[in-house]
């Protein structure tokens, strides 16, 4: 009979507040407005990267308010952006260079975009909300249709990873032409590692311009004024370069006026330093208020303030005024006649369109945070004379401050630099370090997990933080017997005892003069023994003692640990392990070895030789059987220990195995009494059979390195911790597991994984053989417009799914119009037998273009272009027989048009050495499409202005005609409102 295993998959997880890898994006709460200042009393939401997932937080209240996963995908998320025409609708880019649509207010995926070839680095949307444009690390950038849900173009032109993208809309000088200009001409900036930044029309798909952006290296962060006047570029040393955007240049390029090529869009102003001198990943331009904020990778955000063209005035006359007084003072001695002069330019006017950037860009105060910054956001606009400032740091926290925004008029250099105060932070739900240290309580109920400074107490199965509790680094834990208390070794060879339910400490003692790397409670719940890097286990015994109260003559039982005995060693001390039958103790030391002793003389009984690098955890089987031991040399060992014999050796993992672990108490222990867990710096986790040596699943989901792990009392699920800063929960599926399956299942996605990377080597190689032979044409500054697209498994399990139901349709096709035409020559109810179908047509009684089209339509919108790539050009004739058809019938003539302009814009050069069959074919097709779209485009003008006619009733709760839609659009050039006719008798 074939055995089965007990299946584990991902249940849930949990401490991990916000990602290092992504930004963050505030938004605006539904809270109730303050009457008095007219401003929210909420502190707003944060959308934040967790792993895989993105997390909606309260900043407020710190609660968690919705959690975004696709089961799809697995990959951690690098980047967000949200809508400015909606703000429910949010684009999040992954490592894997996937983008997802997410609609904030249903939590669902709405649209899938897969383009890139790694990890997506920046989001832009533009000002109408229809277009996206997304840079990668694989230095493309694609601009999206939202609407089409397709990929428009990629524009290839940098030569590292994108780190800065923005939209530009010129502004119109016609006030009635502006809606018009807004809508058909954008530009794109970009900026990238490779120091350049260029400026991209989109709508003729070229790059207008190309310029050096840092002097000293990479740059790192782009930032555009909210009237788009200017931006900044910002890289390493602090430096921060000004440019100035000439609008009106962009309006030429835009209405196509402009026949001088000389002219410059960016303008160089000059350059800044901040404090700061390391690398600087953040400009952020206020959207109401006149500030900056720029950050590095360090502790502190620096806020720059920008001058009014008063103050610029002042400012320049005062220096002006000095200069004057010195040289004055200067040429006093040697000639008179220039005192004259100098009096004489007191009323010249000042330029401020000129001046320094150094007088425009001033520096207002520095707030320092909590941790080293990953991302920054303005909280809203400016509160009085307050603003907010949302920082997601790199220590799985994120903090709102609140800036105090002084009077401009008020502001100098003797003054002190403004205050700020941190208002709101959500940091409770997480540490700020790796976990390193976890504990279940007796009932798998609670989880107790510890760090450098502090101890957090779980309810397993809710995710939620009951206690949190200051303590040192934390190198292990347990819940002592009762599950009341919980006993802590630190770094510093501590013992740390806290009282759960007071949150307090109850006792610290010395137990080591090094680090304390292990602890385990004797099986009777009597004592427990720990480990130290001093080369020491000793051996502590609880007990009872009546501590008095202060000022009073009562007392008051407290537990305390009595030292009884201390075994001795040669090495380091990296981990300890009881049988359950309490009669042997087992310790894994520095020099590679796992030494066994009688618990209760302390004499060597076994020493076990094998590994080559220092054991880092051992664990004995629930009926003190087997030894199971991991260690740096990436093998996992079971032992007997009976006669200390190795049993089976697996190379278990592709980095250090840090953790492994028995089923305490199994319920059947026949079948998982010697089932190990093991848990690596790989990030992985898998199970093992001790008994047959096999490798029964492995369980992926982690994002960095694995530190610790815990096994509930009987199986059930399954705990661990990482360097992501996240707790993830494994539990035992309904669903049995079989070796031969989960084997097939691994093949397969390595042959996904396979088939992937050759298709994308595939069409890297296509397009340079292109451009070696000249097809594709580059511009001169070597920047290139090719297709968005990308082929994957499911593209191409897509197109051959269209291949399979064309040939298939087609044969049906030519069935039903041979025996269309023989009823047509026979005499009338002649009886005539019906002609041979497929089955599957037969079955569902389908036509074959209804067939063709139902796969057509299964198909995902933005795979659909990728799909229609690999149809060779020998089936094309066939499918435009088909799309024929869906006009003729008005079958989705939406899809049938996109269709049909994919195709002849893939295969034109085809089409036109084609025969002249062909080329008849689709003058039929061309007749009968535009027939079809007329009709379409009249009945959507009558619904449109239908929906006028409704629109203007309901608000104005009146009769409104039809024939009232032109006045309602005359606008008045005093104030620009709109002129509304309420009733028309």
């Amino acid at each position: 009979m074939v055995r089965t295993y007990t299946k584990y998959e991902n249940s849930h997880a949990f401490a991990c507040v916000a990602s290092a890898t992504s930004n963050a994006v505030w938004t605006p709460d539904d809270s109730p407005v303050n009457t008095s200042t007219r401003q929210p009393t909420g502190a707003g939401r944060v959308y934040v990267a967790a792993n895989e997932e993105v997390l909606c937080w309260d900043v407020k209240k710190g609660e968690l308010l919705s959690r975004w996963r696709d089961k799809d995908c697995t990959a951690e998320v690098t980047a967000i952006a949200q809508s400015k025409t909606d703000p429910d609708i949010v684009a999040v880019g992954y490592s894997d260079g996937s983008i997802r649509l997410w609609d904030a207010r249903i939590a669902t995926v709405i649209i899938n975009f897969d383009g890139h070839r790694s990890a997506i680095t920046t989001l832009a949307f533009d000002e109408q909300g229809i277009r996206l444009a997304s840079g990668a690390k694989d230095t493309d950038i694609i601009v999206w249709d939202l609407v089409a849900e397709a990929g428009l173009f990629k524009l290839r032109g940098h030569k590292d990873q994108i780190t800065g993208l923005h939209f530009i809309h010129p502004s119109s000088q016609d006030a009635e032409d502006e809606e018009l200009t807004s809508t058909t001409s954008a530009f794109l900036l970009s900026t990238s590692k490779d120091a350049l930044i260029k400026i991209w029309d989109v709508e003729a798909q070229y790059c207008v311009e190309t310029h050096v952006t840092q002097s000293n290296g990479e740059c790192w962060s782009l930032g555009i004024s909210p009237d788009g006047s200017g931006c900044i570029t910002a890289g390493n040393d602090g430096e921060l370069k000004i440019w100035s955007i000439d609008a009106s240049a962009l309006r030429s390029l835009s209405e196509k006026v402009d026949k001088d090529q000389d002219r410059k869009v960016l303008h160089e102003r000059g350059i800044l330093y901040r404090q700061g001198k390391d690398r600087t990943i953040g400009v952020l331009f206020h959207p109401k208020a006149d500030f900056i904020a720029v950050h590095g990778a360090e502790k502190a955000v620096e806020l720059w303030r920008i001058r009014t063209p008063i103050e610029i005035q002042k400012a320049l006359a005062r220096k002006r005024r000095r200069r004057k007084e010195k040289a004055a003072e200067k040429a006093a001695a040697q000639e008179a006649s220039q005192d004259v002069a100098i009096v004489d330019g007191d009323n010249e006017t000042i330029d401020v369109s000129t001046a320094p950037v150094s007088e425009v860009f001033v520096p207002y105060v520095i707030v320092r945070t909590g941790g080293k910054v990953r991302s920054i956001d303005w909280a809203g606009g400016r509160i009085s004379k307050e603003v907010r400032m949302m920082v997601s740091t790199t220590n799985n926290q994120v903090e709102l401050y609140t800036i105090s925004a002084q009077e401009k008029a008020k502001k100098s250099k003797s003054e002190e630099a403004s205050d700020y105060t941190r208002s709101f932070a959500v940091d409770l739900p997480g540490h700020r370090s790796d976990i390193r240290a976890l504990a279940l309580s007796s009932d798998d109920r609670m989880l107790a997990t510890a760090s450098s400074g502090s101890l957090k107490i779980w309810n397993v199965k809710t995710g939620s933080c009951l206690r949190t509790l200051d303590c040192g680094y934390a190198l292990c834990c347990s819940f002592l017997p009762g599950d009341k208390v919980v006993i802590i070794g630190n770094k510093s060879g501590e013992l740390e005892l806290f009282d759960i339910a007071s949150s307090t400490l109850i006792d610290t003692i010395k137990a080591h003069d090094n680090s304390i790397w292990t602890l385990q409670v004797h099986p009777d719940g009597k004592s427990v023994v720990t480990g130290s890097a001093d080369k020491t286990a000793k051996f502590w015994d609880f007990t009872i003692i009546q501590e008095p109260i202060p000022g009073t003559k009562r007392t008051t039982p407290r537990l305390a640990l009595t030292h009884t005995r201390t075994l001795k060693l040669t090495d380091d001390i990296l981990s300890l392990s009881f049988t359950p039958d309490a009669r042997l103790l087992a310790l894994s030391t520095l020099d590679n070895t796992i030494k066994v002793f009688f618990t209760d003389s302390l004499k060597l009984f076994l020493t076990l030789y094998g590994h080559k690098l220092p054991v880092l955890s051992i664990s004995i089987s629930a009926d003190s059987k087997l030894l199971a031991s991991s260690s740096a040399d990436k093998n996992l060992r079971i032992w007997g220990l009976d006669f200390g014999d190795c049993h089976k050796s697996f190379f278990a993992h592709d980095e250090s195995v840090m953790c492994c672990s028995f089923i305490p108490h199994p319920v059947n222990a026949r079948e998982e009494g010697h089932m190990v867990f093991t848990a690596a710096k790989d990030g992985l986790v898998k199970t093992w059979d001790a008994d047959k040596f096999e490798h029964v699943q492995k369980l992926a989901g982690h994002h960095g390195e694995i530190w610790a792990l815990a096994v509930s009392r009987v199986g059930d699920f399954v705990v661990t911790a990482s360097h992501d800063k996240s707790v993830r929960v494994w539990r035992q599926s309904d669903e049995p597991l079989f070796l031969e399956e989960e084997r097939e299942r691994e093949l397969e996605e390595m042959y996904d994984r396979n088939i992937t990377s050759t298709l994308e080597k595939d069409q890297a190689d296509e397009l340079s053989a292109l451009d070696a032979n000249g097809d594709v044409e580059q511009p001169k500054d070597a920047a290139g417009i090719i297709a968005a697209s990308k082929q994957t498994t499911a593209t191409l399990t897509a197109g051959e799914r269209i291949t399979e139901a064309l040939t298939l349709c087609i044969a049906d096709l030519a069935s039903m119009r041979a025996h269309n035409a023989r009823i047509a020559s026979l005499p009338p109810n002649t009886p005539i037998a019906a002609p041979q179908r497929h089955p599957l047509l037969a079955y569902h009684n389908i036509s074959a273009e209804q067939h063709l089209l139902r796969i057509f339509e299964a198909i995902p919108s933005p795979q659909l272009h990728d799909a229609l790539l690999l149809l060779s050009f020998s089936l094309l004739s066939d499918l435009l027989a088909f799309v024929q058809i869906w006009f003729e019938r008005d079958m989705n003539v939406n899809l049938a048009s996109r269709v049909l302009f994919f195709l002849l814009k893939t295969h034109w050069k085809g089409v036109i050495a084609s025969s002249a069959e062909m080329r008849g074919a689709l003058e039929e097709v061309k007749l009968v499409m535009r027939r079809r779209l007329a009709e379409n485009r009249e009945r959507m003008g009558f619904v449109r202005a239908a929906c006028g006619v409704l629109e203007a009733r309901c608000e104005g709760g009146g009769r409104v005609g039809m024939e009232d839609e032109e006045e309602k659009k005359v606008v008045k050039k005093g104030k620009g409102k709109k002129r509304a006719f309420v009733s028309v008798a």
